[in-house]
Order: structure tokens, then sequence, then C-alpha cells
């Protein structure tokens, strides 16, 4: 990943002591702060960490001039700097984490804050103007070839990202000469196909996320579970998740409940990107269905950036054990930030390698 999409500041030395300060001692002054802390600075350079944090989201201000106090943001524990491995440097059992489905998370945290900084934005911004400028300048069957070749990239990466075995070169003679491969399942061709034809249908059938609804999300989980032993409805019973001790919704109301307040979520977002990454993790983190949640996700994410006419991502280049890493992170910190690096990198990449 490239060092101009490391947008969110991470917080060097002094700015995590600040950080710890300011957590243990809300509505502080700055010159409490410098009284506070053991790195000495100046007050000029503490006054200019505090703005870096300020516009990186981790704290906000109350108060204007010599009154001005500072505090954490209710953002902050979603979107704060996590290293991701150091994280994974204890077991399963020895993580502290939240080990059960945060219902504030949805209804109440995540539309009142930004997940992406404003530095953030400007860049995917200037990737989706760079994607207009691109995509204007071919033909109508240039661009649909590159999205043909998108779409290989994308059934090929989100299938392996769920274990299957099949290669970029036999996924693209599956998809465009029905040939499948030797030695492989009937399985792993039938969801490579399925993932074909769920984003064949959102290409024919743009508008049909927006609004995002229950019944769409279920919509393409059918098409993704074709001729697969999944079931197509929302859940009853419990799931686990291999990796983690989170523990999802395991009552179907509850289930129905919480992808309500997300699609309410969601299309009450502005932003386009906001919107695609909340779909993103969200549907994952959720678990509506037995199985195939995250291949929902990646399709509905992609439905949401089609539809407004944005780049679709492919994840080509995404490591499966980063991928999944990040969205364990997110299941048991609730933490959107290893998630969000995924997703502007994949962002670029597709701006810069198709269209």
């Amino acid at each position: 990943m490239s060092d101009k999409i490391n947008m969110a500041k991470k917080p060097t030395y002094s700015n995590s002591e600040i950080l710890d300060y300011i957590k243990s001692n809300p509505r502080c002054s700055s010159n409490d702060i410098l009284n506070g802390i053991s790195q000495e600075m100046s007050i000029a350079t503490l006054k200019r960490s505090l703005q870096d944090l300020i516009l990186s989201g981790f704290i906000v201000s109350i108060g204007e001039l010599k009154s001005r106090k500072y505090k954490i943001s209710s953002a902050y524990n979603i979107i704060r700097p996590i290293d991701v491995e150091q994280y994974f440097e204890k077991e399963i059992d020895e993580r502290v984490i939240q080990n059960t489905f945060n219902h504030e998370l949805i209804k109440s945290t995540l539309n009142k804050i930004s997940i992406f900084t404003s530095t953030e934005l400007d860049h995917l911004k200037s990737l989706q103007d760079k994607f207009k400028s691109n995509s204007t300048k071919l033909t109508a069957s240039e661009y649909k070839n590159e999205l043909e070749r998108l779409a290989i990239d994308l059934s090929w990466k989100s299938s392996q990202i769920e274990g299957n075995t099949y290669s970029l070169l036999e996924t693209e003679r599956l998809l465009k000469d029905k040939e499948t491969a030797a030695g492989k399942t009937k399985d792993e061709a039938n969801m490579l196909l399925n993932h074909k034809e769920a984003l064949d249908f959102i290409i024919s059938h743009p508008d049909y996320i927006n609004p995002l609804t229950i019944s769409s999300i279920e919509d393409i989980h059918s098409i993704l579970a074709k001729d697969l032993d999944i079931n197509r409805n929302i859940r009853k019973s419990r799931v686990g998740i291999s990796g983690t001790n989170y523990k999802p919704l395991d009552n179907e109301f509850q289930i129905k409940e919480a992808l309500e307040e997300m699609c309410k979520l969601i299309n009450s977002k502005e932003n386009v990107f906001e919107k695609a990454l909340l779909a993103l993790v969200l549907i994952s983190y959720i678990q509506p269905f037995s199985d195939g949640n995250k291949r929902t996700a990646r399709i509905i994410s992609n439905a949401i950036l089609m539809h407004n006419q944005y780049c679709p991502i492919s994840f080509r280049t995404i490591d499966s054990i980063e991928y999944k890493k990040a969205m364990l992170i997110f299941y048991e910190q609730t933490n959107i930030n290893p998630f969000k690096s995924v997703f502007i990198g994949q962002f670029e990449f597709a701006v810069n390698t198709y269209f």
C-alpha cells in the first residue's frame, strides 16, 4: 500500500501519551495536558498535535480560545489506529474483546460520526475523479470489457477468501467458457458462477439496492447461495465464526431488527464511500445468514458504488489472511481502521488497474 493512502495520522509517541491523558482526564485544557504528560514540548507544539488529533477525528474541542477543553471523540474507539500484527500476537482466548453484538453501534454511534477523515475523503474523491475521467474516454465496448475483467477478478478473489481453490486463470475459463477445472469440486464452480450472476444482476439493475432493504440483501444472497448447501433465509439459530470468540446475534427477530437499523443507517449517509464501507463491514458483523455473509457484503458494497457511478472494487490484491484479520478486529473491537485501510487500498488499486 502506498504511503499516500496512510491518511489518518497515526499518533506519534507524544500523541499517544496525549490521547492517554485526555482519556483519563476528559474536558482538560492544553495547560492541563502540558503539565500532565512526561514529554517535554512547547505549548505551540502541543497545540499542533492537538489540531492533528482533531483532524484525525480522535478528539474534539469544546469552547473557544483560553476556555477551550478537549475530550476523546465518540468516533475514537471505532477509528483509532490498531497495530494488526501486535493485536494477533495474543491467541484467541487471550484477547480482551467485545464478545457480543453491540446494539448501540448501529443504532446510535455510527450515525453521529464520519468514519473517514477529511484527508481520506479528499484522496478517495481524487481517485473517483480519475475514474470518471478515464471511463468517459472509453467506448461502450471497452468499458464493458473492463467491467467484465473486474467481475472475473472479484468473483475469483471473493471466492478465494472463502476457501475456493480455483486459480484466477481457471476462474476466467469457467466464467467465460464454462470450462470447469480438473480436480475441483462442483461447489467451487457454483460459487464462482454465482458471483458472476450476482454481479451481472446488479449491473443490469443498478437501482436495485437504492434504497437498501432487507429484501434486496436477501435477494443478492439467494443468487450467491444458488445450488450450494446454504439456507437462503435469515437464520434462526446460532452461528459460530472461526478464529474469534465474538458471538453474533442468535435471535431471528433481533437479526432482522439489526438489519433494519443497518439499512436505515446506510440510506441516511450522504457519502457514497461511507455507505459502501459500512455495508461491507456491517453485513459481516450482523451475520444474518448461516453462510455467505461476507460474499453478500462484498457484492452489496459494490452495488452501492456502481449505483452511484463510482468505481467498483475487485479486492484482487488483498491477502485473504489480511482481509480476515481486519474483519476479526471489527468483530472483536468494533474498530474499523484496519478494514478502512483495506477499502482505501483496494479502491486505489481498482481505479489504477481497470477502466
